[in-house]
């Protein structure tokens, strides 16, 4: 099999479920070699058993552990995508009475993070001929709302990191993309409430809201654009959510 003929490879973060997994599913099903990386080995073991790509565990709040993930990924094959999914928001508190440690754990995770894995990949993007960092960010990254500021402003940071990449890397053959989501019903309220059921499913309650598929979809399809062809920034909402402070709910 020559270069031109092996299937293309794309790693993706934070795939141990909701968006990430659904991703890996999504790419794997339309022929792409795909390493899964997240924390936690069961569910991605259970997610290789199921689709075949490659696993490895790496947090990227941990920079040894990013380093490990860099070399086993090039290690195992060339990377044309690497789709920087993880990411997650702690609390939903006013500004006056925030948790500085659930601040300092987003900027860490949702900012820090995905420079660490950003630069340890970027080199073998570069390398490919064709390579795509593509970065989920969210709504929070282009309006705020109450409650939310600490996961908008590290959101806003992400995006930033990613629109200035993009001029950094003008005339290199690397694409890059911003998938922003709105709600999504994954465990993202679950971890965002401490594990409280009842307040995560309020989130969702009363209407459509997106699934996980639905992004893994936008991000597939935003991949296998002609390579000519950037999709800077797409944002996608359920149609019941017009902004990030107004949902039409069914009245009960």
């Amino acid at each position: 099999m020559t270069a031109a003929e092996r299937p293309l490879r794309a790693l993706v973060t934070g795939a141990s479920s909701g968006i990430g997994a659904a991703t890996v599913r999504r790419l794997r099903a339309e022929g792409w070699d795909v390493v899964a990386s997240a924390r936690r080995r069961d569910r991605l073991e259970a997610l290789a058993a199921e689709t075949g790509a490659q696993i490895v565990v790496a947090d990227q709040t941990d920079p040894a552990s990013i380093e490990a993930l860099r070399d086993e990924v090039l290690a195992t094959g060339a990377l044309h995508a690497l789709v920087n999914n993880a990411g997650n928001a702690f609390g939903l508190e006013p500004v006056d009475t925030g948790d500085l440690e659930k601040w300092r754990a987003m900027y860490e995770l949702n900012v820090l993070g995905t420079l660490r894995v950003t630069q340890a990949l970027l080199p073998a993007l570069r390398a490919s001929g064709r390579g795509d960092l593509l970065t989920v960010t969210s709504t929070a990254a282009h309006a705020p709302y109450p409650g939310g500021a600490g996961y908008t402003g590290v959101k806003h940071a992400e995006r930033m990191m990613v629109n200035t990449l993009r001029l950094e890397l003008a005339g290199e053959p690397i694409r890059v993309i911003e998938i922003a989501p709105g709600n999504v019903e994954t465990e993202f309220s679950l971890v965002r409430f401490d594990g409280d059921a009842e307040r995560a499913a309020a989130v969702y309650a009363g209407y459509d809201p997106l699934v996980a598929d639905d992004v893994a979809d936008a991000i597939a399809w935003a991949l296998s654009r002609p390579h000519h062809v950037n999709i800077d920034t797409l944002i996608l909402r359920p149609r019941a959510q017009v902004s990030n402070t107004q949902i039409a709910r069914a009245s009960k």
